[in-house]
């Protein structure tokens, strides 16, 4: 399998995870409670995110930028998990396999993230 092929793959499973956070977003939006704030607001990112990664699959060499976005942005968000986790360990080891999950799906992308081009190349192909 190529590269390309590899990080299509990648890019269209991540956006399909990100994207499956539709069905809880609706739900916690419908039967909103003021208890959980915080979850609508990381779902709705993530299925704009996972939206995104679907549309830019096709073509991933024009979509550097979006693709180093859902790693870092995984590695963040990760990172942040595992602080909050590592203070309330009984309390929230869910935030564990999350922030695993999130990991799994950064460590690919930026394992595979197109090359940049250089302005030679960039001047060549648009002529």
């Amino acid at each position: 399998m190529s590269r390309e092929r590899a990080l299509k793959c990648v890019m269209v499973v991540s956006g399909l995870f990100f994207l499956a956070g539709i069905y809880p977003l609706a739900m916690s939006l419908w039967f909103w409670t003021h208890s959980n704030d915080i979850v609508p607001m990381f779902l709705s990112l993530y299925v704009t995110l996972g939206v995104f990664l679907l549309i830019a699959a096709r073509h991933p060499f024009e979509h550097r930028s979006l693709i180093a976005f859902a790693a870092w942005s995984s590695f963040a968000h990760a990172g942040t998990m595992l602080v909050q986790s590592w203070t309330d360990v009984a309390g929230r080891p869910e935030l564990f396999g999350m922030a695993a999950i999130l990991l799994l799906v950064g460590v690919p992308l930026v394992a595979l993230m197109p090359p940049k081009r250089s302005p030679e190349l960039l001047a060549a192909s648009s002529a």
